[in-house]
C-alpha cells in the first residue's frame, strides 16, 4: 500500500511560540481528513493574525494538547534542536495469526511532517552594544526587528495552510472507504522525533503497537536484502516459542 507523505515547510519559532504553531496547523489537517460529521470551531490565532478551523471534537484537542506538552518538553531537554511531529492516517486491517505476530496490523496510507526549528533568544542582551551613540534607539531596533520575525513568521504559517489545502486537493485517490461517520473518520497517531533525513514515501505494514523495540526490530528483519547475525537469534526464538506453544492445529 502507497503511503503519501507532505513534508511541509520548515519554520523558525521561538519556545513561547510553538503551542499556537503546532494547533494551527494539527487541527487544519485534522480538519481537512475529518470526513464526517464535524461542529467546526474558528480559532483566532492571538499571536498571529491568521483564523483557522478546528472539529470541535473534545478529545481530538485534549490529545492535541498532550502531544504539545511533550513536545515542548523535549525541546526543553534539547535544546537547539531541530525537531519534527509526524501526523500519520492509516487503517486497521484483521490478519491470520502466526506464533510470532497479532492478528491486527495498520496500513499507513498518510502521513504529515511538521518541522520546526526552534530558537533560543539570547539572555541579556540589550542589543546596545556595536550601536552608534546617536541617531539609533536600541530599544526601537530590537522592537522593529522583532516584529519583522513576527511579520515572516507569519507568512510562512500561511504558506503552511495552503500547502495543506492544496495537498487534500490533489491527493484523494490514495484515501481508503471511510470506515464510520464520526468527526475524525480515521485511526491516526502523532509520533516527535529529531528531523534526520528525508522520510520514505512508502510503508509496509506495521504491526499494532508499531513504536515499540521490539515491532521495529521486527521490521527491520522483514526488509527485502536484510542480512546480519540477529538471523540466528531470531530463528533460535522462533524455536522456543515452537517449543512452548506446541505443534499448530492441524485441520481435519
Amino acid at each position: 500500500m502507497n503511503c503519501e507523505v507532505c513534508q511541509l515547510k520548515e519554520l523558525e519559532v521561538e519556545h513561547f511560540e510553538i503551542r499556537e504553531v503546532l494547533r494551527c496547523i494539527l487541527h487544519t489537517i485534522f480538519f481537512h481528513r475529518a470526513l464526517g460529521l464535524v461542529r467546526p470551531k474558528d480559532i483566532d490565532l492571538e499571536l498571529f493574525e491568521i483564523t483557522y478551523v478546528q472539529c470541535g471534537d473534545v478529545e481530538l484537542e485534549r490529545k492535541i494538547d498532550e502531544k504539545i506538552d511533550q513536545f515542548i518538553d523535549k525541546v526543553e531537554k534539547h535544546p537547539n534542536k531541530k525537531n519534527q511531529i509526524c501526523l500519520s492516517f492509516y487503517e486497521v486491517k484483521n490478519k491470520q495469526a502466526t506464533w510470532f505476530s497479532n492478528k491486527v496490523e495498520r496500513l499507513h496510507w498518510e502521513q504529515w511532517y511538521i518541522n520546526l526549528n526552534v530558537t533560543q533568544n539570547p539572555k541579556g542582551h540589550s542589543g546596545k552594544s556595536h550601536l552608534p551613540k546617536v541617531e539609533v534607539n536600541p530599544g526601537d531596533t530590537a522592537a522593529e526587528a522583532r516584529r519583522a520575525r513576527r511579520t515572516a513568521l507569519e507568512c510562512s504559517l500561511r504558506d503552511i495552510l495552503f500547502q495543506i489545502i492544496r495537498f487534500v486537493n490533489e491527493k484523494r485517490d490514495h484515501v481508503p472507504p471511510i470506515p464510520n461517520l464520526d468527526g475524525v473518520s480515521f485511526p491516526y497517531e502523532i509520533t516527535i522525533s529529531r528531523t534526520g533525513g528525508p522520510p520514505r514515501t512508502r510503508l509496509g505494514q506495521v504491526l499494532a503497537a508499531p513504536d515499540s523495540p521490539q515491532t521495529r526490530k521486527m521490521a527491520s528483519q522483514t526488509r527485502p536484502g536484510f542480512s546480519g547475525s540477529s538471523d540466528s537469534a531470531f530463528g533460535m526464538d522462533m524455536f522456543k516459542r515452537m517449543l512452548q506453544t506446541g505443534h499448530p492445529t492441524m485441520l481435519s
